[in-house]
């Protein structure tokens, strides 16, 4: 097998082959930080981080970026309507980005470069453009010569002659031509600015991904992802920037997810539709949060409503009951037996599909498909009254596998050795024994309550959550 990834910039599948042996060196871009990231930005944050992992899975060192846009327009205005400084708002959504992050079940970024701490580099990227002719000031601002980049427009295929202005591109009359975009803001008073050769002012949005990419990665990286709303024209222009700067492709490989929509309309401020990650995850867990993302293939539109949200927490409810019974009939079996050579073709079977899918650009909905297979597989072995310790370790080695990419549960939510409640049960026991119904009720209500569910096995009494 050989991993096969969609390249944005090619527009097909291609065996992925970095760029130095044994080592990844990946960049998404991350969140302008004036606010709570919403349900959109939670896609790449998880897609990203399952890829980062399964790259980690295949032997790759992997030295993932993720920047942080800490002055914009947008900040300042949140910063003036807040009555704080920008550093301020800045630090207090930063810090919120990263708490959102860790309760999705993320891992942590190689490094987290932020724009205000990149200041010199990005001027100093800008004073080249510059000096090479790819840029020009106007009245205090830098503006990027589009027409001078002849590949302007190769990885969102648009004709430069074919493109809009006036939506997301300002039309400015100040620049040569409608298509050039700025590389340096002039501060307006009061403002928040660094001193530059063209003047007070602060970066435009593109360039400072150019500056720390190559800063923190070099001049060319393996693979570049994002939202597809940054083909164009952000990534576009990180190109234009970066390749002229450095005589090089910017990356190898480019990789885009696709929309959220909720309830089948897109997302946008406009409508109001967002949906903010901190609240979402007071109602869901992290994990039922992942299993709805990833349970679609990531370039594919997916669609966000309490419904699927709901069907994706009774999902994840199947797996992680079938990972307590796996927990509970190891913890009760002992015995010096092999893996049954039957079983032990199932399970391989399993495994094999589960890479094959995982390595066909990630397809993670495929690859979730295969974990029910071997729950399948794991429930209907332990319908049997005698088990084998070691094909049950080898069930739990393939679900640590599949779970060590996917992240959709964790020890301590399937550990059935909670002291408290094993305390309750006996003594629900005890109080059955000498026929205290009234207690015996009371706990059975209390453990009910707590989202305990008592079960009669063959095996005696045991329990597990809801």
């Amino acid at each position: 097998m050989a991993l096969k990834v969609f390249n944005t910039l090619s527009r097909k599948k291609e065996e992925f082959q970095p760029i130095e042996h044994g080592k990844v060196k990946m960049y998404v871009c991350g969140p302008t930080v004036y606010g709570y990231i919403h349900i959109g930005n939670a896609r790449p944050l998880i897609f990203f981080d399952v890829v980062r992992k399964y790259l980690e899975t295949l032997k790759y060192e992997v030295d993932y970026i993720i920047n942080f846009t800490d002055v914009d327009d947008k900040i300042i205005k949140k910063a003036n309507e807040m009555k704080k400084p920008v550093s301020e708002v800045a630090e207090q959504f930063i810090e919120a980005y990263l708490e959102d992050s860790k309760n999705l079940g993320v891992k942590q970024a190689t490094g987290y470069p932020r724009v205000t701490e990149n200041m010199q580099e990005i001027i100093a990227f800008i004073a080249k453009l510059v000096d090479d002719g790819y840029a020009y000031a106007n009245d205090g601002d830098v503006f990027y010569r589009t027409n001078k980049f002849a590949e302007y427009g190769k990885l969102s295929h648009q004709k430069i002659e074919e493109l809009q202005y006036g939506k997301r591109i300002e039309v400015d009359e100040r620049k040569e031509n409608p298509q050039d975009f700025v590389l340096w803001k002039k501060a307006k008073p009061g403002e928040v600015f660094w001193e530059s050769p063209w003047g007070d002012g602060r970066p435009g949005w593109h360039i400072e991904c150019s500056a720390m990419a190559s800063k923190f990665l070099g001049k060319t990286m393996d693979i570049h992802g994002g939202g597809q709303d940054l083909q164009f024209p952000h990534h576009e222009c990180e190109i234009a920037q970066s390749e002229v700067v450095h005589h090089a492709p910017l990356a190898k490989y480019w990789l885009h997810n696709g929309y959220v929509n909720i309830n089948n309309e897109k997302m946008s401020k406009s409508l109001g539709n967002g949906i903010n990650v901190t609240q979402l995850l007071s109602k869901y867990s992290g994990e039922v949060i992942r299993y709805f993302i990833l349970s679609t293939h990531y370039r594919n539109p997916l669609n966000f409503s309490d419904e699927i949200m709901e069907q994706a927490e009774q999902s994840l409810i199947r797996i992680h009951n079938c990972i307590s019974n796996l927990n509970y009939r190891l913890k009760n079996t002992n015995d010096d037996n092999n893996v049954e050579q039957d079983l032990e073709q199932k399970i391989s079977l399993i495994e094999e599909s589960f890479h094959e899918r995982m390595q066909d650009d990630f397809n993670t909905a495929d690859a979730i498909t295969s974990m029910f297979d071997l729950v399948s597989e794991t429930n209907q072995y332990l319908n049997q009254e005698q088990v084998i310790q070691a094909n049950l370790q080898r069930l739990k080695g393939v679900f640590n596998e599949m779970n060590a990419i996917l992240g959709l549960f964790t020890e301590e939510n399937n550990d059935l050795l909670d002291e408290e409640v094993e305390n309750l049960i006996e003594e629900r026991m005890e109080a059955r024994k000498s026929k205290n119904w009234a207690r015996a009720d009371e706990i059975r209500d209390l453990l009910q309550q707590q989202g305990i569910i008592l079960e009669d096995t063959p095996q005696g009494m045991r329990w597990r959550r809801k």
